[in-house]
């Protein structure tokens, strides 16, 4: 089996009493597209500092190309592009001469180097402002730029945090088609909040919340899941969710929202059937009024919802009585002033 060109294994990084990320593992294979999902605060950006030997972890380990981010970061820096989520840029210097003096840092040879800054200037769709200041470039052409920096070396793992953050729609549009065409020569490791952008141009998801690993799978893994049903009844709710649950033909029964006399459940069919007709015969039978009963399908939006936005609430501190404040001791000295 191939070396995955990421490795990470019970990753972990402390910032003193906070834990920003927490026990996270996986695995990258070489040319993989990978959308690397969470809220803020998730923990993705420290993961990606790590992988990029900016941050060391606390604990775990980390490999990229098959080597150690903290004892062999410089092999690691020589195979990752990295664009980091706030560009840093020299802003006195003009695009075109800022990446040669990117390209010679990065080591490209001399002989295929104008060669290769025109190509990503032409990829990243900069071409129009490469004789321009980058101080007075806009965010969006920043991180274009930012983008083009990463891939001028070539580098075999791209590592790409908010790379459309900043553009309007049609520089989206052009980015994430140039970043889909990266994938399979290149591993690429996406973090975005978009999810419309993952499900265009990722074939795995990986979804992260409160610094742990909630969710991967793969893109056809979510389409081909097993659809549920939204039904929504009027009726006593908890009458009406016990008996759901006595329906043979309904593997599970979960109750979503209640608005009045109206209670909303998600249901799943047994053996991945499709219940509706028979359940909206029982529905109607036992004289509840069936006001919704709808196919929804497995999407991105739905698990990343299930994973993040219905977690459950965490549990109130318990108060805490408010110190004294503090005064001088009884026989301190008075503090002394400046003259």
């Amino acid at each position: 089996m191939a070396t995955p060109a990421i490795d990470v294994q019970n990753l972990t990084k402390s910032y003193g009493p906070v834990l920003a990320v927490d026990d996270v593992s996986f695995r990258v294979q070489p040319g993989e597209l990978v959308g690397f999902l969470g809220p803020n605060g998730a923990g993705k950006s420290t993961c990606m500092r790590i992988l990029t030997t900016w941050l060391p972890a606390s604990r775990g380990y980390a490999r990229v190309a098959g080597f150690d981010v903290m004892y062999e970061s410089m092999q690691v820096r020589q195979r990752v592009g990295y664009l980091p989520e706030s560009v840093p840029l020299y802003t006195e210097m003009r695009v075109r001469e800022y990446l040669a003096y990117r390209a010679k840092l990065k080591g490209v040879p001399r002989e295929g180097r104008t060669a290769r800054l025109d190509y990503c200037i032409v990829k990243c769709r900069i071409k129009g402002v490469e004789n321009r200041l980058l101080g007075t470039l806009s965010k969006g052409y920043r991180q274009r730029v930012g983008l083009a920096d990463a891939m001028l070396a070539d580098p075999p793992i791209l590592i790409l945090d908010e790379p459309t953050s900043g553009l309007d729609p049609v520089q989206i549009n052009e980015t994430l088609n140039a970043i889909k065409e990266l994938g399979g020569r290149h591993t690429v490791l996406l973090s975005t909040h978009i999810l419309t952008e993952v499900e265009k141009v990722c074939e795995r998801v990986i979804i992260i919340d409160k610094g742990k690993l909630k969710l991967d799978k793969t893109m056809k893994e979510i389409e081909t899941s097993e659809p549920a049903y939204a039904v929504e009844v009027r009726g006593p709710g908890a009458v009406v969710g016990a008996w759901l649950k006595e329906q043979p033909e309904l593997s599970s029964v979960e109750e979503k929202k209640a608005d009045g006399d109206c209670t909303e459940f998600e249901v799943r069919g047994t053996g991945g059937t499709d219940p509706r007709e028979a359940l909206a015969a029982k529905v109607l039978a036992k004289g509840w009024g069936l006001r919704a009963l709808a196919l929804r399908r497995a999407s991105l939006e739905t698990l990343f919802n299930d994973v993040v936005l219905r977690r459950p609430p965490e549990p109130a501190a318990e108060p805490v009585e408010p110190a004294a404040p503090p005064g001088p001791a009884p026989d301190a000295a008075p503090a002394a002033t400046a003259g």
